[in-house]
């Protein structure tokens, strides 16, 4: 299965996941009184927006090179996690607001014990979404389906606010449902924030992480007849990765010696680095002086 039908596929079991679990929080939140419960169920109804976006993404960003993008389409995707970063930042203004509201109006209510049962499933099921979601976007190296990896962790953690809200609401500590709110939405801003940051990083041509270029130093290295490297600039590209390298032999080797030689370091680095879209190899022949 290629990286694109397998992300739409962990994509498409998240929504119907998430569809269900929304609706069962709703319902938990109004039949069970519960201002935190509400906002839970509506920030779980947010992840199913999200993940279409994602679809989008994923689907726009594996299109092939074309006359109009000649170096292919992956910064799209970090497009669409700006996005998803927007929606998450919206989403823990929505739940804050909410529960400061409440606060001020002073309308709490002691929440059911539904919303208490609702909130530990919401626990157990989004961590489970988190791994599963996180594992197959590393595997394809998909940065906005991180993105919705992080967006039901904020929901675990969401919940867990709740339930411990919840909880301390039904043993007499009533303004602990609301605070509880307003403490996951600091929480699911943070994230939003982060991942913004991060897409940003994406568009703007930033070089690769360190270990990486050593990686990339050390497999270029490694080749016969490389005797230097001279100069090395990396700039991701979306979730792939260009390379550009200028290495040094010796002068006397003949043209076809010193392209077998590039040819060697290239396919090296492409094969050695898996993120590696296209690797850029110039050689500088060592000068050589008569006695």
């Amino acid at each position: 299965m290629d990286d694109f039908k397998l992300g739409v596929k962990t994509s498409v079991i998240t929504i119907i996941v998430n569809v269900i679990l929304s609706i069962f929080k709703i319902i938990a939140g109004v039949v069970g009184k519960s201002s935190a419960m509400l906002a839970d169920g509506v920030h779980t109804l947010s992840d199913v927006l999200t993940t279409v976006v994602v679809i989008l993404g994923l689907k726009v960003s594996s299109k092939d090179a074309d006359k109009e993008h000649p170096y292919g389409h992956e910064k799209y995707e970090a497009v669409f996690a700006k996005i998803l970063s927007v929606m998450l930042i919206l989403t823990g203004f929505f739940i804050g607001y909410e529960g400061v509201k409440t606060l001020i109006y002073g309308n709490i209510k002691t929440p059911g014990l539904i919303a208490l049962i609702a909130a530990l499933v919401s626990i157990i099921a989004k961590e489970g979404m988190y791994w599963y979601t996180v594992k197959v976007a590393k595997k394809i190296k998909s940065l906005s389906l991180e993105a919705d990896a992080w967006h039901h962790r904020s929901d675990a953690f969401s919940s867990i606010g709740t339930f411990a809200g919840i909880l301390g609401a039904r043993m007499g500590l009533k303004v602990l449902d609301p605070i509880a709110g307003i403490t996951v939405s600091l929480f699911v801003i943070k994230v939003g924030v982060d991942l913004y940051i991060r897409a940003t990083k994406e568009l703007v041509d930033e070089s690769a992480d360190d270990e990486t270029v050593d990686k990339i130093k050390k497999l270029a290295q490694s080749i016969d007849g490389v005797e230097n490297i001279n100069l090395l600039k990396t700039r991701m590209f979306g979730n792939k990765l260009y390379v550009d390298i200028e290495i040094s032999v010796e002068g006397a080797l003949t043209v076809e010696r010193g392209h077998e030689i590039a040819e060697e370091v290239h396919d090296s680095i492409e094969g050695g680095v898996s993120n590696v879209k296209h690797c850029m190899v110039h050689v500088e022949p060592i000068g050589t002086q008569d006695d």
